[in-house]
C-alpha cells in the first residue's frame, strides 16, 4: 500500500491538467475555426475529441508500464517505423489523394500520417541507441554510427517531399545528442558550416532578389515572399498577410469568440490547422496568445524537470527529444502565423485539429509521465561535462 502511494505522489499532476487544459483550449478554437465551413464543426471535433479519447486511454497504459522495456525492442521499433515511411514512398496512390507530398497512407478507413507515428519510434529508437553507445559518444566512428542510425527515417521523410517535418526531427534529435554530451569540437564545427551556408545563402538571396519577379519558382517564391509577402499577395503571401491581419485586428482583448472576421469570412487559410495561432489572436487578443504560451510554457517546464530527474539517461533523452519536438513545433507554427518564421506546414501540440498528431501529443506526454514515475538521481551534466 504504501509504495502504490508513494509512486501516486511521483506523478505530474501538473503536467498532466496542464495537457487537458491545453486540448480543451483546442476543442474550443477547432470550433470557432470551423464553424463557418459548409460542414460545420462537427466531423472534426468528433474527430479531435476521439484522437483524445484514445489518445488518453494510451497516456494511461504508458504509465504503467516501465518505460525501459520499450528500450528492449528499439529495433523492432525502429524497424516498422522505417517500413512506414516506405510504405508511403512506394504507395503513391494512396498519398495522391491528399496532395503533392505523400504523407499520407489509408489502412482500411484509417486515414495517417506516418511521419508523425514515426517521431514517437524515432525518440525512442534513437534514445536507446545513445544510451548504448553514450560511453564512446565523441570516437568519431561511434557517432557517424547514431547520426546514420537517426538521419536514415529524415532522408525517408525528406523523399517526400516533407521539409517542415524534417526540421522537427534534426531540431529533436540534434537536442538528444547535445544532451547526451557530445564535445563541444563537434558542436563548435557545426555552428562554423552553419555560418558559412548562411553566408552564402544570403548572398545567394540578394544577387537572386535583384531582378526577381513572382510565380518563376515557387519553392523560391515561398522564400522570398517569407521576406517580402507583398510581392505576392494573391498567391504565396497571402497565408502570411491574412494571418497577420487577423492577429493585429485582435488587440488587447480580441474581437470576441466566434466573432472574428477574417475567421468567419474565410478569408484564413488552413485556419484549423497550421493558422490556428491567428484564430486565437483576433478572436481572444493578446490576452488570448498569452494564456496560451503560459500553458505551453508550464508545459515545457514540466517535461524539462522529468528530463532532469530521470532516473537512467535513456529517459532523460526520451523527454528531451519530446520537449524539444513540442517546442519546434510551438514555436515554428505561432512564429509563421506572425511572419516571423517561413511557413512549413508546421501543427500547433493540442490545438491544430488532426487526429494522428493529437494521438501522437497525447502518447508522447504519457511517455513523459511514465518516465517521471520512476525519477532517479541522474546528473546530466555529468554527460554534458564529457
Amino acid at each position: 500500500m504504501f509504495k502504490k502511494e508513494n509512486k501516486l505522489k511521483r506523478f505530474d499532476f501538473m503536467l498532466f491538467f496542464t495537457t487537458i487544459a491545453l486540448c480543451v483550449f483546442g476543442f474550443i478554437m477547432i470550433n470557432s475555426a470551423t464553424m463557418s465551413k459548409v460542414s460545420g464543426s462537427e466531423p472534426y471535433l468528433k474527430t479531435q475529441i476521439a484522437a483524445f479519447a484514445l489518445g488518453l486511454v494510451a497516456l494511461f497504459v504508458l504509465v504503467v508500464i516501465d518505460y525501459d522495456i520499450y528500450g528492449s525492442f528499439y529495433i523492432p521499433i525502429y524497424g516498422v517505423t522505417i517500413v512506414l515511411l516506405i510504405y508511403v514512398l512506394i504507395n503513391p496512390v494512396k498519398a495522391s489523394e491528399w496532395g503533392d507530398v505523400r504523407s499520407w497512407i489509408a489502412i482500411g478507413p484509417i486515414v495517417f500520417q506516418p511521419s508523425e507515428l514515426a517521431k514517437f519510434g524515432v525518440i525512442i529508437s534513437v534514445s536507446k541507441f545513445i544510451d548504448i553507445n553514450k560511453e564512446n559518444l565523441n570516437n568519431p566512428a561511434v557517432l557517424i554510427k547514431v547520426l546514420v542510425f537517426a538521419f536514415i527515417p529524415v532522408a525517408l521523410i525528406l523523399m517526400q517531399p516533407d521539409l517542415g517535418t524534417s526540421l522537427v526531427f534534426i531540431f529533436f534529435i540534434a537536442v538528444m545528442i547535445f544532451i547526451a554530451g557530445i564535445d563541444r569540437k563537434y558542436i563548435i564545427a557545426v555552428l562554423f558550416i552553419g555560418f558559412i551556408f548562411l553566408i552564402i545563402g544570403l548572398v545567394a538571396f540578394y544577387s537572386i532578389m535583384q531582378d526577381y519577379t513572382p510565380g518563376e519558382n515557387y519553392k523560391l517564391d515561398r522564400i522570398v515572399t517569407f521576406f517580402y509577402p507583398e510581392l505576392d499577395p494573391e498567391d504565396t503571401g497571402y497565408q502570411v498577410i491574412q494571418s497577420k491581419t487577423a492577429i493585429g485586428s485582435g488587440m488587447l482583448y480580441g474581437r470576441g469568440l466566434y466573432e472574428g472576421v477574417q475567421n468567419q469570412l474565410g478569408y484564413l487559410p488552413t485556419k484549423e490547422t497550421d493558422f490556428i495561432f491567428a484564430v486565437i489572436g483576433e478572436e481572444m487578443g493578446l490576452l488570448g496568445g498569452l494564456l496560451l504560451l503560459s500553458l505551453y510554457a508550464i508545459l515545457l517546464y514540466r517535461l524539462i524537470r522529468i528530463a532532469r530527474h530521470a532516473s537512467n539517461l535513456f529517459g532523460s533523452l526520451m523527454v528531451s527529444g519530446i520537449t524539444a519536438m513540442l517546442f519546434f513545433h510551438i514555436f515554428e507554427n505561432i512564429g509563421m502565423t506572425m511572419g516571423l518564421m517561413p511557413v512549413t506546414g508546421i501543427p500547433l501540440p493540442f490545438i491544430s485539429s488532426g487526429g494522428t498528431f493529437m494521438l501522437i501529443n497525447m502518447v508522447s506526454i504519457g511517455l513523459s509521465l511514465s518516465v517521471g514515475m520512476k525519477r532517479g538521481k541522474i546528473d546530466l551534466n555529468d554527460f554534458m561535462e564529457r
